[in-house]
């Protein structure tokens, strides 16, 4: 079965915050190279996201995807886990 492309945006990143009630905070790193110095950069960013079970932990790495506005800062929604974090 063929895989429907679509067009919104999909950013990979770890849960470093899940204390709002159906909200997760995360945090998506970007590596690129420096324009002028030709230097490897890392660069993060941090995006709200909607977790309708409250399911995700911090440090679990999740896909989200755009969506229309949920709130204020929320316009991302969680779409899946790839990785569950180690519990202690």
């Amino acid at each position: 079965m063929s895989e429907v492309k679509s067009n919104k945006r999909t950013l990979q990143g770890v849960i470093v915050s899940n204390k709002g009630d159906k909200t997760v905070v995360v945090q998506v790193e970007r590596v690129f190279l420096h324009p002028r110095y030709r230097k490897t950069m890392r660069s993060h960013k941090k995006y709200m996201a909607h977790d309708s079970e409250n399911t995700c932990n911090i440090g679990d790495t999740v896909r989200i995807v755009e969506t229309a506005p949920i709130s204020r800062r929320k316009c991302w929604m969680m779409e899946e886990v790839l990785r569950r974090a180690e519990q202690l």
